[in-house]
């Protein structure tokens, strides 16, 4: 029988456990596992609000680079237009000079003209002049006389009508 006492159950000692048990999973539960529910739960919400976070950085991000590519476009729109009117202002620069230089070259081409028109003029009356002198010259030994002016223009003149009427 002595060996049926270490084997028996004893039941304060169950409830004592019990008891202990039961006071420890409540000192657990208040001081430990509520705390560290609270961290948990607030190293959660950082997270969410980091990831949140995280989003909208790059939903801003995206936004900004859409904003970017589009000034880009606007930009490039703008270049490629001065180009073209920074070509066309050339083009019409080019076109004016062209024209200014042709209106020069035939200004200078009229004034050639007129002077090789007035310098044929001279000559015609520098050689008028020659035939009159010669003519009169000729006259005057033919005659053996001198010649007043007037009757020399008269011959002069008779003869070059002659002259203007044969050919």
């Amino acid at each position: 029988m002595q060996s049926l006492e270490v084997i028996s159950v004893n039941v304060w000692q169950i409830l004592i456990s019990l008891a202990n048990l039961t006071i420890l999973y409540w000192l657990l539960k208040k001081f430990l596992y509520n705390p560290v529910k609270k961290v948990i739960a607030a190293r959660q919400q950082a997270i969410d609000d980091q990831y949140k976070a995280a989003d909208a950085a790059e939903k801003a991000a995206n936004a900004s680079r859409d904003e970017y590519y589009a000034r880009l476009e606007n930009a490039q729109a703008v270049v490629d237009g001065m180009i073209h009117d920074a070509t066309a202002s050339a083009n019409r620069r080019s076109e004016r000079i062209v024209q200014e230089a042709r209106d020069k070259a035939g200004s200078i081409v009229r004034q050639g003209q007129m002077e090789a028109e007035m310098e044929k003029k001279k000559a015609q009356a520098t050689i008028r002049r020659e035939i009159t002198d010669v003519s009169a010259a000729l006259t005057e030994k033919l005659l053996g006389r001198e010649i007043n002016d007037g009757d020399h223009r008269g011959l002069i003149d008779s003869f070059l009508q002659e002259m203007g009427d044969g050919q």
